[in-house]
């Protein structure tokens, strides 16, 4: 091998192809595992806002002092502030009284949901609790009358 003269720059072209074949062999081992991570990461986080739905539902019933919900929810749905129940108020179903024992009225939030649940009968929404974060989910769920949650659609 003759040493570069004043002036030769650069890489042999065997350099090059051995650097060209280490980049595909990393990136044969690479691009499968990530494949892997990101679909495991996506089912991971379907399971996680099940969870979430789940505990939410068992907090609004505890706070509401509910043994069971007024309307199941046969319809998969991922509205939040319409899940699992906003039909029921003071008029026809359900909320009869508050945790404080106060009537509900017209001026009251109907139902029992998830996102902005109406607590107080106190004919104004000043009292609105959010049991999850966002009025909507990635997942679509649906909720028996005892507070079952199943999920229908992870959303991802």
């Amino acid at each position: 091998m003759r040493l570069p003269s004043r002036g030769e720059k650069g890489f042999t072209l065997i350099e090059l192809l051995i650097v060209v074949a280490i980049l595909g062999v990393l990136a044969a081992v690479v691009i499968p595992n990530v494949g892997r991570f990101i679909g495991r990461g996506e089912e991971e986080a379907g399971e996680t806002e099940f969870s979430n739905v789940q505990t939410a539902v068992i907090a609004m019933m505890t706070d509401n002092e509910l043994q069971t919900l007024p309307n199941a929810v046969a319809v998969a749905t991922s509205d939040m502030s319409a899940f699992p129940d906003s039909t029921s108020d003071w008029n026809n179903t359900g909320k009869v009284t508050d945790i404080d024992g106060g009537t509900f009225g017209a001026g009251d939030k109907a139902g029992y949901v998830l996102y902005q649940h109406d607590m107080l009968g106190d004919s104004a929404n000043t009292t609105l609790v959010n049991y999850v974060a966002t009025s909507s989910t990635k997942g679509t769920y649906t909720c028996d009358s005892y507070g079952t949650i199943t999920q229908a659609s992870t959303g991802y």
